[in-house]
Protein backbone atom coordinates (compact mmCIF):
# COMPACT_ATOMS: atom_id res chain seq x y z
CA UNK A 1 0.00 0.00 0.00
CA UNK A 2 1.27 3.55 -0.67
CA UNK A 3 2.90 4.91 2.46
CA UNK A 4 1.15 8.27 2.17
CA UNK A 5 -2.39 6.94 1.67
CA UNK A 6 -4.08 8.23 4.78
CA UNK A 7 -7.53 8.33 6.37
CA UNK A 8 -9.02 10.42 9.16
CA UNK A 9 -10.96 8.70 11.95
CA UNK A 10 -13.13 10.95 14.13
CA UNK A 11 -14.13 9.09 17.28
CA UNK A 12 -17.45 9.69 19.07
CA UNK A 13 -17.76 13.48 18.86
CA UNK A 14 -21.37 13.19 20.04
CA UNK A 15 -23.57 15.52 22.03
CA UNK A 16 -23.67 13.31 25.12
CA UNK A 17 -19.86 13.37 25.37
CA UNK A 18 -19.63 17.15 25.08
CA UNK A 19 -20.38 19.80 27.73
CA UNK A 20 -24.06 19.62 28.70
CA UNK A 21 -24.33 15.97 27.68
CA UNK A 22 -25.17 12.92 29.77
CA UNK A 23 -21.53 11.77 29.97
CA UNK A 24 -19.66 14.97 29.25
CA UNK A 25 -15.91 15.09 28.79
CA UNK A 26 -14.50 18.30 30.25
CA UNK A 27 -13.59 20.52 27.32
CA UNK A 28 -14.73 17.85 24.88
CA UNK A 29 -16.14 20.38 22.44
CA UNK A 30 -12.68 21.85 21.84
CA UNK A 31 -11.98 18.99 19.41
CA UNK A 32 -14.85 20.00 17.11
CA UNK A 33 -13.29 22.89 15.19
CA UNK A 34 -9.86 21.32 14.51
CA UNK A 35 -11.37 18.00 13.44
CA UNK A 36 -13.86 19.78 11.16
CA UNK A 37 -11.02 21.71 9.57
CA UNK A 38 -8.90 18.60 9.07
CA UNK A 39 -11.86 16.67 7.65
CA UNK A 40 -12.25 19.36 4.99
CA UNK A 41 -8.58 18.97 4.09
CA UNK A 42 -8.94 15.21 3.73
CA UNK A 43 -12.02 15.56 1.58
CA UNK A 44 -10.34 18.16 -0.63
CA UNK A 45 -7.54 15.68 -1.32
CA UNK A 46 -9.87 12.80 -2.06
CA UNK A 47 -8.91 10.96 1.12
CA UNK A 48 -11.53 9.16 3.23
CA UNK A 49 -13.04 10.38 6.47
CA UNK A 50 -14.58 7.96 8.97
CA UNK A 51 -16.66 8.85 12.03
CA UNK A 52 -17.54 6.41 14.79
CA UNK A 53 -20.45 6.78 17.18
CA UNK A 54 -21.82 5.02 20.24
CA UNK A 55 -25.28 3.80 19.26
CA UNK A 56 -26.54 1.96 22.32
CA UNK A 57 -29.90 0.27 22.86
CA UNK A 58 -31.84 1.62 25.84
CA UNK A 59 -31.36 -1.69 27.69
CA UNK A 60 -27.58 -1.80 27.25
CA UNK A 61 -25.67 -3.64 30.00
CA UNK A 62 -23.07 -0.91 29.48
CA UNK A 63 -25.24 1.41 31.59
CA UNK A 64 -25.19 1.46 35.39
CA UNK A 65 -28.93 0.68 35.50
CA UNK A 66 -28.15 -2.53 33.60
CA UNK A 67 -25.21 -3.50 35.79
CA UNK A 68 -22.52 -1.59 33.93
CA UNK A 69 -20.42 1.47 34.67
CA UNK A 70 -21.87 4.49 32.93
CA UNK A 71 -24.94 6.73 33.04
CA UNK A 72 -27.35 6.29 30.16
CA UNK A 73 -25.86 7.97 27.09
CA UNK A 74 -25.87 7.88 23.27
CA UNK A 75 -29.04 5.83 22.97
CA UNK A 76 -29.60 5.14 19.28
CA UNK A 77 -31.71 7.79 17.60
CA UNK A 78 -31.71 10.27 20.49
CA UNK A 79 -30.42 13.83 20.45
CA UNK A 80 -27.59 12.83 22.77
CA UNK A 81 -26.35 10.28 20.25
CA UNK A 82 -26.18 12.85 17.44
CA UNK A 83 -22.83 14.21 16.35
CA UNK A 84 -22.02 17.59 17.90
CA UNK A 85 -24.02 20.25 16.10
CA UNK A 86 -20.88 22.11 15.01
CA UNK A 87 -18.98 19.06 13.78
CA UNK A 88 -18.67 19.39 10.00
CA UNK A 89 -18.50 15.96 8.43
CA UNK A 90 -17.88 16.22 4.69
CA UNK A 91 -20.12 14.47 2.20
CA UNK A 92 -19.04 10.87 1.80
CA UNK A 93 -18.00 10.46 5.43
CA UNK A 94 -18.39 6.82 6.41
CA UNK A 95 -20.22 6.47 9.74
CA UNK A 96 -19.68 3.38 11.88
CA UNK A 97 -21.96 2.53 14.80
CA UNK A 98 -20.75 0.53 17.79
CA UNK A 99 -22.14 -0.73 21.07
CA UNK A 100 -25.34 -1.56 19.22
CA UNK A 101 -26.09 -4.80 21.06
CA UNK A 102 -27.22 -4.98 24.70
CA UNK A 103 -24.05 -6.87 25.67
CA UNK A 104 -21.64 -4.65 23.75
CA UNK A 105 -19.52 -2.01 25.48
CA UNK A 106 -18.72 -0.09 22.29
CA UNK A 107 -15.18 0.91 23.26
CA UNK A 108 -13.46 -0.08 19.99
CA UNK A 109 -14.70 0.78 16.52
CA UNK A 110 -12.37 -1.89 15.17
CA UNK A 111 -13.97 -4.58 17.31
CA UNK A 112 -17.63 -3.58 17.09
CA UNK A 113 -18.11 -0.80 14.55
CA UNK A 114 -20.20 -1.43 11.44
CA UNK A 115 -21.39 0.80 8.62
CA UNK A 116 -25.08 0.97 7.79
CA UNK A 117 -24.53 -1.88 5.30
CA UNK A 118 -22.60 -4.04 7.77
CA UNK A 119 -19.02 -3.33 6.66
CA UNK A 120 -16.19 -3.22 9.21
CA UNK A 121 -13.68 -0.40 9.54
CA UNK A 122 -10.78 -2.69 8.72
CA UNK A 123 -12.55 -3.81 5.55
CA UNK A 124 -13.27 -0.24 4.49
CA UNK A 125 -9.67 0.85 5.12
CA UNK A 126 -8.25 -2.08 3.19
CA UNK A 127 -10.63 -1.41 0.31
CA UNK A 128 -9.44 2.20 0.18
CA UNK A 129 -5.78 1.06 0.32
CA UNK A 130 -5.12 3.02 3.50
CA UNK A 131 -1.86 2.53 5.37
CA UNK A 132 -2.02 5.39 7.89
CA UNK A 133 -4.82 6.62 10.13
CA UNK A 134 -5.05 9.94 11.93
CA UNK A 135 -7.25 9.62 15.03
CA UNK A 136 -8.95 12.32 17.09
CA UNK A 137 -12.08 12.61 19.20
CA UNK A 138 -13.51 11.40 22.49
CA UNK A 139 -12.51 10.08 24.87
CA UNK A 140 -8.75 9.57 25.02
CA UNK A 141 -8.90 6.95 27.76
CA UNK A 142 -11.74 4.86 26.32
CA UNK A 143 -12.92 4.93 22.71
CA UNK A 144 -9.92 6.78 21.26
CA UNK A 145 -7.71 4.27 23.07
CA UNK A 146 -9.78 1.41 21.68
CA UNK A 147 -9.59 2.78 18.14
CA UNK A 148 -5.85 3.39 18.27
CA UNK A 149 -4.96 -0.01 19.74
CA UNK A 150 -7.32 -1.70 17.30
CA UNK A 151 -5.76 0.06 14.34
CA UNK A 152 -2.26 -0.91 15.44
CA UNK A 153 -3.37 -4.50 15.92
CA UNK A 154 -4.68 -4.53 12.35
CA UNK A 155 -1.32 -3.37 11.03
CA UNK A 156 -2.00 0.29 10.28
CA UNK A 157 0.27 3.19 11.17
CA UNK A 158 -1.74 5.23 13.67
CA UNK A 159 -1.13 8.87 14.53
CA UNK A 160 -2.96 10.44 17.47
CA UNK A 161 -3.97 14.08 17.04
CA UNK A 162 -2.95 15.19 20.51
CA UNK A 163 -4.63 18.58 20.23
CA UNK A 164 -7.92 17.02 19.11
CA UNK A 165 -8.57 14.50 21.88
CA UNK A 166 -9.87 14.86 25.44
CA UNK A 167 -10.12 12.41 28.34
CA UNK A 168 -12.84 11.42 30.79
CA UNK A 169 -10.25 11.02 33.57
CA UNK A 170 -12.48 9.02 35.91
CA UNK A 171 -9.25 8.69 37.87
CA UNK A 172 -6.93 11.69 37.53
CA UNK A 173 -4.29 10.96 34.93
CA UNK A 174 -6.25 8.27 33.06
CA UNK A 175 -5.88 10.19 29.80
CA UNK A 176 -2.12 10.57 30.17
CA UNK A 177 -1.76 6.90 31.07
CA UNK A 178 -3.78 5.93 28.01
CA UNK A 179 -1.57 8.08 25.77
CA UNK A 180 1.53 6.40 27.19
CA UNK A 181 -0.01 2.96 26.64
CA UNK A 182 -0.78 3.86 23.03
CA UNK A 183 2.73 5.24 22.51
CA UNK A 184 4.28 2.06 23.84
CA UNK A 185 2.03 0.03 21.54
CA UNK A 186 3.46 1.88 18.55
CA UNK A 187 1.24 4.91 18.00
CA UNK A 188 2.79 8.17 16.85
CA UNK A 189 1.81 11.58 18.22
CA UNK A 190 1.09 14.56 15.99
CA UNK A 191 -1.06 17.69 15.85
CA UNK A 192 -3.75 18.87 13.47
CA UNK A 193 -1.39 21.47 12.02
CA UNK A 194 1.32 18.86 11.45
CA UNK A 195 -1.23 16.56 9.80
CA UNK A 196 -2.28 19.38 7.49
CA UNK A 197 1.35 19.95 6.49
CA UNK A 198 1.82 16.23 5.85
CA UNK A 199 -1.22 16.21 3.58
CA UNK A 200 0.09 19.17 1.64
Amino acid sequence: MPENRAALLIVDVQSDFCPGGALAVAGGDRVVAPLSRLARQFRARGLPVFASRDWHPSDSRHFAVGGGTWPIHCVAGTAGAAFHRDLELPSGTVVLSKGTGPEQEGYSVFDEGLTDVGETLTGELRKAKISRIYVGGLATDYCVRGAVLGGLREGFRVEILTDAVAAVDVKPGDGDRALEEMRQAGAAFTTVEEAEKALA
